[in-house]
């Protein structure tokens, strides 16, 4: 007869803060603000030709936020939740036509002498661009409702970046129009909300070592995608964006 215990060797779940410690410090360490193009943007280095470039690519990860979030959402069973999730949706898509942070976005295009249509066609989106935002949508369609919210996580350093990228274009890019860093402004309150709620979330609901670990992984994903957004945007040399 097997008397063996089991999960006796299984490891204890970390406590709530050494887990919450162990996500931070990933959102800290491998978030995309110290990729040498942000670092660049943020020193006020780039070219007109390279803002354009990484501001049509960007687009094309911020169209596809509500995608991932609408994927989200429909794992949820709690009404409740799926109301709270709700809102990140209609942060980006608005209430109506002319509202929202993808349209916000596309006021920065504008800005910056990019013609929306152009953005909203994605023929000058990179491959590694394509290839990066397909694997965070399909990751957030096939992975737990637990790891998805997870990789939300790279909220808790973006309101840091938002200030940062804000004081940036106003030093170091006057010829981008002030009316365009409105998406900037905004995403400073929403992504200490949206991060402090999924946070609160995930704490909750990753109640074993491996489920907090799994957790770690997503957040280190999605960390991944960001960074090699910016390896193709910062690879692709000066081809113009407007050919």
């Amino acid at each position: 007869m097997d008397t063996t215990v089991r999960g006796r060797d299984r490891p204890d779940p970390w406590s709530r803060q050494e887990f919450e410690d162990r996500l931070r410090d990933v959102a800290t360490t491998r978030y995309h603000d110290r990729h040498p193009f942000n670092v660049r943007m943020h020193e006020g280095t780039l070219t007109p030709a390279e803002m354009r470039r990484w501001i049509t690519n960007r687009f094309h990860y911020q169209r596809h936020i509500p995608v991932k979030d609408a994927l989200i959402l429909a794992k949820f069973e709690d009404p409740a939740l799926r109301r709270m999730w709700l809102r990140r949706i209609v942060d980006h898509d608005g209430v109506r036509e002319g509202e929202g942070g993808i349209e916000r976005w596309l006021r920065l295009g504008e800005a910056a002498g990019l013609d929306r249509k152009l953005l909203w066609s994605a023929e000058d989106v990179l491959p590694g661009v394509r290839l990066a935002v397909d694997g965070y949508v399909n990751f957030c369609r096939l992975r737990s409702p637990l790891e998805a919210v997870a990789a939300s996580l790279t909220e808790l350093s973006a309101p840091g970046l938002m200030r940062a990228r804000i004081a940036a274009f106003e030093d170091h890019y006057p010829w981008i129009e002030a009316e365009g860093l409105a998406y900037f402004r905004t995403r400073v309150g929403q992504g200490s909300r949206d991060s402090a709620e999924a946070l609160d979330m995930v704490e909750r609901w990753a109640r074993t070592r491996e489920e907090q670990e799994r957790c770690v992984a997503a957040l280190t994903f999605k960390c991944e995608v960001l960074w090699s957004l910016l390896d193709a945007v910062d690879g692709a040399g000066e081809r113009p964006c407007n050919r």
